[in-house]
């Protein structure tokens, strides 16, 4: 059997409209699925308040709600790594079906649930999972479908994600309060899981299964390439023992940890914060919040990823986790509505570029190499980033009964988060790029060779 095969021809860019390339279908569907696939840990915050409602029908305590919580980031800690190894090799069409499938499973399941266990059950094991295998290895191959322009197809992604989850926050409340809680999730995993599933057909893992170059390819790059499974697992094997011998692969999920712990204590506590002060009596108007902080997050979603690309992932890195570290200091002395939402306005630009930049500097630090194992251990710091922080948030408000220590905890972790940013190597050149010089020359069939030859690589961006 040949290893590598002829390309195979279906959708291209030329049959689209007005010429549009296949790689915005791609990120259309990306940026859909994070609609409704990351808008539940998003806006995780909504569930506090009813879940700790001593008249209503849980009655849990805080803490209790956030080791549940934490649970939730910390299961998906552990998946990030597998599911992106899984993306890797099976493709992203396989992973949206497989998180489709278990969209619908969990969020019917989470309708259910009456007992703390049961809520640890669907929500920490199985929703997580949910979320990894929608972000993870759907994230990661995006950067194969651009071989320019990057940051601007991210921008794009990440923005409509945060458009998605502004909407999510408000509607999700609204609906607990009017149509309760079993009937949201099952209304909401209804519709995501079948929305996600009818677009399974339409995905596709790289530009080569369609016979096509990737978006921003020159005539004197070298042509798309569909290879042999056994061919793609061995260029992953060795592509990730070359990146584990970087300090980035260690530096950026640790990064990508303290960023999240920082807006992750916020996004969980801002609401109990801003109902034990009274600013607000029903959770559609608490949920605003997390509007205002999605939608203003979607500028500079978009922007960070572009100047990333143009000026450098570290700066703009630094930057955003500094914004995201000063504004907190605003929610010591809020008291009503419009100081939480002035706080939202603001916070929401340092918390939208914090986290957008990592598909765009795995580019600029290793090339077009299959990035899902590195983004998986990146996603594991990110939501154990979230875990620690809501599980010591949730300890520090039993301890201490005041969340001003929870805002002084988000401070230190984006504080520390801008420390260890300068420690990152320069992203002007690409770490490693002679890696596929230890692939071994095996010839195959047609004269093709699993090692390239000097120069195939392509020109510089």
């Amino acid at each position: 059997m040949a290893l590598l095969d002829k390309p195979k021809l279906g959708f291209s860019s030329g049959k689209l409209p007005f010429g549009i390339h296949y790689s915005w279908v791609v990120i259309g569907i990306l940026a859909t699925v994070q609609i409704f696939a990351s808008s539940i840990s998003m806006a995780a915050g909504i569930m506090v308040p009813p879940l700790n409602d001593s008249e209503g029908a849980f009655g849990w305590s805080l803490g209790t709600i956030g080791v549940v919580i934490a649970s939730y980031y910390m299961f998906g800690a552990i998946y990030a790594p597998m599911t992106g190894w899984l993306g890797d090799r099976y493709g992203s069409r396989w992973m949206l079906f497989a998180a489709a499938i278990m969209y619908l499973i969990s969020m019917f399941l989470l309708g259910q649930v009456s007992e703390v266990w049961q809520f640890f059950l669907f929500f920490g094991v199985l929703l997580s999972l949910t979320q990894s295998l929608a972000m993870v290895p759907l994230m990661a191959a995006v950067s194969g479908w651009f071989r320019r322009h990057l940051g601007l197809g991210v921008g794009i992604l990440w923005g409509a994600g945060g458009v998605g989850t502004g909407i999510m926050a408000p509607l999700m409340g609204g609906f607990i309060e009017v149509l309760g809680w079993q009937s949201t999730f099952m209304l909401i995993g209804g519709v995501g899981g079948g929305i996600m599933l009818a677009m399974v057909p339409f995905m596709r893992s790289k530009p080569a299964d369609l016979g096509i170059q990737p978006y921003g390819a020159r005539a004197t790059d070298p042509p798309a390439i569909l290879r042999d499974k056994t061919v793609d697992r061995l260029r992953q094997k060795v592509f990730n023992q070359h990146t584990r011998r970087t300090k980035p692969f260690w530096n950026l999920p640790l990064i990508h940890g303290l960023g999240c712990a920082g807006h992750g204590t916020i996004l969980i506590y801002v609401i109990p914060m801003a109902f034990e002060r009274g600013a607000f009596t029903s959770l559609a108007q608490a949920g605003i919040i997390l509007t205002i902080i999605s939608l203003v997050s979607v500028v500079s979603r978009i922007v960070t990823p572009i100047m990333a690309e143009m000026y450098g992932t570290r700066r703009m890195m630094a930057a955003s986790l500094s914004i995201q570290a000063v504004t907190v200091f605003m929610l010591f002395w809020s008291q009503e509505a419009w100081a939480f939402y002035l706080f939202a306005g603001v916070f929401g630009i340092g918390f939208g570029g914090e986290w957008t930049g990592y598909l765009v500097i795995n580019r600029q630090y290793y090339g077009d190499g299959p990035m899902g194992t590195i983004y998986g251990w990146q996603t594991t710091g990110a939501l154990t980033g979230h875990a620690v922080a809501t599980a010591l948030a949730g300890l520090v408000i039993y301890a201490t009964g005041s969340f001003n220590a929870v805002m002084a905890l988000s401070v230190g972790f984006s504080a520390v988060g801008v420390l260890v940013i300068a420690l990152l190597d320069d992203t002007t050149h690409v770490l490693i790029p002679d890696w596929e010089d230890d692939l071994p020359p095996l010839e195959i069939s047609g004269g093709a060779q699993l090692r390239p030859t000097a120069g195939a690589a392509g020109d510089d961006d």
